[in-house]
Parts: C-alpha cells; sequence; structure tokens
C-alpha cells in the first residue's frame, strides 16, 4: 500500500514538473513572438507630472486671501 502511494506521488510531481517546464517554454516562445510585433504599436504617450501643492505663485494668492478674510 505504502509503495503504491510513493509511485503515485512520484508520477504526480512527475506530471507537475514536466507540465511546469512546458509552461516555461510555451511563455518564452509567446514572448518572442510579442516582440516581434512590437514595432507596430505605438509607445504610451508619458504622462504629464501633477502640478506640486504649492508652488512659488500661490504665496501670493495665500496672502491676497488672508488680506481678505481680515477685512471681512
Amino acid at each position: 500500500m505504502i509503495g503504491q502511494g510513493l509511485v503515485l506521488m512520484a508520477a504526480g510531481m512527475g506530471i507537475v514538473y514536466l507540465f511546469l517546464i512546458l509552461l516555461i517554454f510555451v511563455t518564452k516562445l509567446a514572448m518572442a513572438g510579442v516582440s516581434r510585433f512590437d514595432s507596430i504599436l505605438p509607445d504610451a504617450a508619458p504622462k504629464a507630472k501633477p502640478r506640486a501643492a504649492a508652488e512659488a505663485g500661490d504665496g501670493e494668492n495665500v496672502a491676497l486671501a488672508i488680506a481678505v478674510a481680515m477685512q471681512a
């Protein structure tokens, strides 16, 4: 009974090992196929960086807002 369990375990591990090797080869083949057609599609345009919350010109706006708030 233990011998049959070990044979079944070895067969199962062998099948999984062979499947993983096959998966690696198929993945490499797919990467080679995709890289062949990579020049057809344009690269994505770089995204613009968001503006910083406090820039140099914002100091004047803050001072104006404080002055208006003080007068009200």
